[in-house]
């Protein structure tokens, strides 16, 4: 793993102070820098679910400083859950924040669970995102109609065995989807990855890659 100097602080969102933590990097020119939602708060997620902490060490590693924020209500940031509405403008703050501490940098936009619903829907509108990365997304539960005309490079990567988003549905809605676009399915894995962690690291590695020929 790169380098890594860890900032915890708090930003200042629409609803109060939201918990934040930042690794950044010695290089002093980042090609990019990312931001990662975590999933469901009623169901116990924060930035320290292990799905977003394994992304965060997989774009950490490329290089990237990586800034990770709990939602509104979630470990100690203030305000209550507002149903992915205000977790849209806590969102927000972050990329304020992430806008004015690398000017200039394209940021790439990660999210699991919950995160990636909330984290997609503001990321495809927003010009300071370049690339969008889905864990997990919740395509049985969740609208995703808004996906439909984004034209930035998305990466979505789904356990086989996900409860919250079945291969028919991922598969269905990447056909409704602008490219470029990329579904990888990781065999045998549930929701929350268990015991494929590794596989997803490497399938987001090969993703920049990619993005990068």
């Amino acid at each position: 793993m790169a380098d890594v100097f860890h900032r915890s602080f708090f930003l200042n969102g629409p609803a109060g102070r939201l918990e934040a933590l930042l690794w950044t990097v010695t290089r002093a020119d980042p090609e990019f820098v990312a931001v990662i939602c975590h999933p469901h708060p009623l169901f116990g997620g924060t930035m320290h679910n292990k799905v977003v902490y394994h992304t965060a060490r997989a774009l950490h590693e490329r290089g990237a400083p990586v800034l990770r924020f709990n939602f509104r209500g979630a470990g100690q940031s203030e305000g209550e859950h507002d149903h992915g509405r205000g977790e849209r403008d806590d969102l927000r703050t972050a990329l304020d924040y992430l806008q004015a501490e690398y000017v200039g940098k394209p940021i790439l936009l990660a999210g699991f669970s919950f995160g990636s619903w909330v984290g997609l829907s503001v990321g495809c509108e927003d010009d300071r995102v370049s690339r969008l990365l889905a864990l997990g997304f919740p395509a049985d539960r969740l609208d995703a109609s808004y996906l439909g005309p984004c034209s930035k490079p998305k990466l979505f990567i789904q356990g086989t065995t996900d409860p919250f988003g079945s291969r028919a549905n991922l598969e269905a809605l990447l056909g409704t989807l602008a490219e470029p676009k990329r579904l990888v399915f990781i065999e045998g894995a549930d929701h929350f990855f268990v015991g494929h962690l590794d596989e997803v690291s490497r399938a987001i590695g090969a993703w920049l890659d990619e993005d990068e020929r």
